[in-house]
């Protein structure tokens, strides 16, 4: 993943969860589960500065070599990873199995750039499974389409070498066939896809079909045919019938990935909802950045999974482990902060969904069953105005500490001395303690009389996704 270059407008993310492609248990379980971590892990670590600093950079890839020879991650433990993703409230897990660099975290027979013959001397795909999975945890694979250091992937505008003349371009490109690189794709996919077991999700990025580079067209780009998307998606379907396949082989996927921003809204077509997974970095960087210091704060990251859950969506957030292996101590800040407030707020988000009673300003509701929860984003002195939900809550009370919330229906009539009015009919007024609860998003969840509606929305199975750029992901990773 990587905030360069900008594409969001050349992917057509599109859904085949509701054709009937996808086991429907499995779109359940990936609801359900709501938070991910995503991990990248390469190279790029060494550098340590951005994921893309090859392409940043324009490396050749003898300059890129020591980062090869050098890789030797001594302190890696997956198990300290998954452990930390757990307690965070994370319930799966996406590696970087091989990203645009080229470099394969596992030991494939088609290549010799791969972990096994740098210091590293192992396979490190295999331990993050098994680790992840002790856990409890999914687990799924991001596999880049894109290979800047195969010799036959052409360079092209998003090439590390793309601001060479057209002479010297056309010279690095004299006998490069992305058919025999289309052949080497799909080898390396099924390597992974037939080694580990069941996995839970196939993560590809990314197309670029018309070539566009910062603004600029410059040779052609690639996409579906490039890749043979619908004969890969077929073996991956194959492979493992019960995986979800992301929305970046430019042809139908199982979800749409927004990257780093938060949809306006649920994601819908036609009335109908797209599956979806926001994809998220704590500082703006994918990879190991080390002098990056533009971590979010935690409450903004739980917000940000809090208004992804109140829109139907999952959130999959980023760790960029460094060059030893460990989890930076920023990431496991971040990790932590958001644990802490998981540990005491999950069940708002574990198993919930969108809400169709409608929220006043600075609140996201989540719903699951007959309990909505009511998330924070500002607390309002003395009470909070909920419309709608006037004789429809049998029990308040924060969730952080299980203390009841009083609740009162005011009127519409005019207010006196200290009793306030003017509230509109139907609406429930919450009364609050003056200091907010010191957690980094505070939640009121109420339990509902049986019967009251609207209720949650119903989850009826995703719709193929709008082509507007709105409803598309961002598409490099």
């Amino acid at each position: 993943m990587s905030t360069e270059p900008d594409t969001s407008a050349l992917d057509t993310p599109v859904s085949e969860a509701a054709t009937g492609a996808v086991d429907p248990r499995r779109v359940a379980q990936f609801r359900e589960q709501r938070f991910g971590l995503f991990v990248h892990w390469g190279l790029y670590s060494l550098p340590a500065r951005h994921e893309w600093v090859k392409n940043r950079e324009r490396l050749t890839d003898a300059a890129y070599q020591p980062y090869f020879d050098h890789f030797d991650p001594d302190l890696y433990d997956p198990r300290v990873w998954a452990a930390e993703a757990a307690a965070a409230g994370m319930r799966y897990a996406v590696l970087t199995t091989k990203h645009h660099e080229g470099f394969a975290l596992w030991d494939s027979a088609l290549t010799d750039y791969r972990a096994t013959n740098t210091p590293a001397g192992r396979d490190l795909v295999g331990p993050f499974v098994e680790a992840f999975r002790e856990r409890g945890l999914g687990v799924g694979f991001y596999h880049s389409l894109i290979d800047w250091h195969h010799p036959d992937f052409p360079v092209d505008g998003v090439h590390p070498q793309r601001d060479l003349s057209d002479a010297e371009v056309g010279a690095l490109n004299e006998g490069r066939d992305v058919g025999r690189y289309a052949d080497y794709l799909h080898g390396q996919v099924e390597e992974l896809l037939t080694r580990y077991g069941a996995v839970d999700t196939v993560w590809f990025d990314f197309s670029y079909e018309d070539g566009v580079h910062q603004f600029t067209r410059r040779w052609p780009g690639k996409g579906a045919a490039a890749w043979r998307s619908r004969e890969l998606l077929a073996l991956v379907r194959r492979l493992q019938p019960g995986v979800l396949v992301n929305d970046r082989l430019a042809i139908p996927g199982d979800f749409t990935t927004p990257e780093q921003y938060q949809p306006y809204g649920p994601m819908s077509l036609d009335g109908r909802p797209v599956l979806w997974e926001a994809c998220q970095t704590i500082n703006g960087s994918w990879g190991y950045d080390r002098d990056n210091l533009d971590a979010k704060p935690v409450d903004l990251l739980v917000r940000m999974l809090v208004d992804t859950v109140s829109k139907d969506g999952n959130l999959l957030l980023n760790v960029g482990p460094n060059a030893r292996g460990e989890l930076d101590p920023q990431a496991l800040e971040s990790l932590r902060g958001i644990g802490e407030w998981m540990r005491l707020h999950g069940r708002s988000i574990h198993g919930a969904g969108p809400s169709a009673f409608t929220a006043p300003t600075d609140v996201r509701y989540t719903q699951r069953g007959n309990r909505l929860y009511v998330h924070c984003f500002a607390w309002p002195f003395g009470h909070l105005h909920l419309p709608g939900l006037a004789g429809k809550v049998a029990y308040a009370q924060l969730l952080n500490d299980g203390s009841e919330i009083a609740r009162e229906e005011l009127g519409s009539g005019p207010g006196q001395n200290t009793r306030p009015g003017g509230v509109p009919p139907g609406t429930l007024s919450l009364l609050l303690p003056v200091r907010a609860p010191r957690v980094a998003v505070p939640v009121i969840e109420l339990f509902l009389h049986d019967g009251a509606a609207p209720g949650s929305a119903e989850h009826t199975g995703p719709a193929p996704t709008d082509p507007s750029p709105e409803s598309r992901g961002t598409p490099r990773a």
